[in-house]
């Protein structure tokens, strides 16, 4: 098969086919609807590689590994949905603190609790932000289509291993199920980005200590630079230390590290007309329906625009508010009771009408569900 060649594939495959272009040679999971077929793809192709795949336990000890396996020098992955991404946490706060790069998938499902296995939902937006506890820095991803699918997970690895972090993908079950004829890229044209090492003729090496950046270079486990590992407040040698200035250094960099970079790890889809009125702001599957409604509406006359989210945290905050400094009304469609939509009330002020569309009853938002929204308020 040639890479020019048009593939159908799923949103799943294409993740799974994503993360093995990035460089990923380990895999820990637990079945669960409806991520279950990424874990199938990577049981299948992993092992041809000679890389790991293991079912574990449970979601808790599915993200402990890959913490693990990433310590040990692999590009590590697990991927879940609804609860089983509850359950992952407090190991994914541990990543955090820790400094280890993995990738994240939660393919998106109703809730709460075990809600609706094979249902759709965008319910979890605020959950990748703040599921975890304390201050720690997020980067979670959305795409929109399968071909996207494949192009993020690439990104999420890079991400990760660029900021020594865990990176989230946020899929939802119609992107993750979706069907689609794609391109993938030649080989050579994909960039892929390993974590920065540690200088080797350095005698001492201090595993937290960062570069101007805010990342501290990484050294492997059996690399010969044995270091502490600790989910404890640290210093630079990486064992436990309390002390105010220490912490404080510490959880501010951090976060630092990645929202001072934000500019570059922000990506947006804007097509704005310069009268616009309108501005539709959507993310994920939903989007798919917000461009349509969109062109419909454009069609009829309507000035209206779009920003389409593809970086979900960092939150573009201030592109935001500038794209919007003119328009009157703002409509953010979303699979859930309105999580982003409070986050894009942050960037206007009080004389622009900001509302949603919502459905929570596990059904996809339609074109016209967006159309009839913006043609009722008109009325």
């Amino acid at each position: 098969m040639k890479n020019s060649e048009a593939v159908l594939m799923q949103g799943n495959e294409a993740c799974v086919k994503g993360a093995l272009q990035a460089g990923a040679t380990f895999y820990a999971g637990y079945p669960i609807t409806p991520s279950s077929e990424v874990a199938e793809g990577f049981a299948e192709e992993l092992p041809k590689m000679g890389g790991k795949f293991i079912q574990m336990e449970d979601e808790i000890g599915s993200m402990a590994a890959i913490i693990g396996a990433s310590l040990a020098g692999s590009k590590s992955i697990t991927a879940t949905s609804g609860p089983g991404f509850s359950l992952k946490q407090e190991n994914l706060g541990y990543a955090c603190m820790a400094e280890v790069p993995c990738v994240v998938v939660n393919v998106q499902r109703s809730g709460p609790s075990t809600g609706g296995p094979t249902a759709s939902s965008q319910g979890d937006v605020m959950q990748a932000k703040w599921g975890t506890h304390g201050d720690h820095p997020v980067i979670a991803l959305s795409p929109y289509s399968v071909r996207e699918t494949y192009d993020m997970t690439i990104q999420a690895f890079n991400l990760a291993e660029k900021f020594r972090t865990p990176v989230i993908l946020l899929l939802d079950e119609v992107v993750g199920h979706l069907r689609e004829n794609v391109n993938l890229p030649k080989r050579d044209e994909i960039k892929i980005i390993n974590r920065k090492k540690p200088n080797e003729n350095e005698e001492e090496y201090f595993p937290y200590q960062a570069d101007e950046d805010g990342i501290p270079p990484m050294a492997n486990f059996g690399e010969g630079k044995p270091y502490h590992v600790t989910g404890l407040h640290h210093d630079k040698t990486g064992f436990p230390n309390l002390k105010p200035e220490i912490v404080d250094d510490l959880i501010k960099r951090l976060v630092d590290k990645v929202e001072k970079a934000s500019d570059e790890i922000i990506d947006l889809e804007v097509d704005i007309p310069e009268d616009a009125e309108t501005v539709i702001i959507s993310y994920g599957s939903v989007a798919r329906s917000a461009i349509s409604a969109c062109k419909d509406l454009s069609t009829k006359g309507e000035k209206i625009g779009y920003i389409r989210l593809k970086t979900i945290w960092p939150f573009p905050y201030e592109q935001i508010t500038q794209y919007l400094k003119c328009v009157n009304n703002i409509i953010v469609p979303e699979m859930n009771l309105g999580q982003i939509l409070g986050e894009v009330e942050k960037c206007v002020d009080s004389n622009q009408n900001v509302r949603g569309v919502h459905r929570v009853d596990t059904h996809l938002i339609t074109p016209q569900d967006i159309i009839k929204s913006i043609e009722r308020e008109e009325k």
